[in-house]
C-alpha cells in the first residue's frame, strides 16, 4: 500500500472504515486530501495498535463510514 490515494479513492475502497494515512497531503484547513494507506479496519483499535507499531511521523486516522447522529468526537 504505497500509492497515495485521494480522499475520494479511500473514501471508495474502505467504505466505512477506520482507516490509517501516512504523510497525510492537507488543504490550508488541514482537511485530508489523500496520502499513503498504512492500515485499514472496521476495528478502530486494530489501526490504532497499527500506528503504535508503525511509529509515522506524520499520519491521520480518517473514518470513513457516517458517524451516528448525536455523536461527540473528541480530539
Amino acid at each position: 500500500m504505497d500509492d497515495v490515494l485521494t480522499i475520494d479513492q479511500i473514501h471508495a475502497q474502505f467504505a466505512s472504515e477506520w482507516v490509517l494515512i501516512e504523510a497525510p497531503q492537507t488543504n490550508d484547513d488541514l482537511e485530508v486530501q489523500g496520502g499513503n494507506v498504512r492500515s485499514h479496519s472496521k476495528d478502530r483499535e486494530e489501526v490504532y495498535r497499527k500506528v503504535v507499531a508503525l511509529r509515522p511521523e506524520r499520519f491521520a486516522i480518517v473514518y470513513t463510514g457516517q458517524m451516528p447522529k448525536d455523536t461527540a468526537i473528541v480530539l
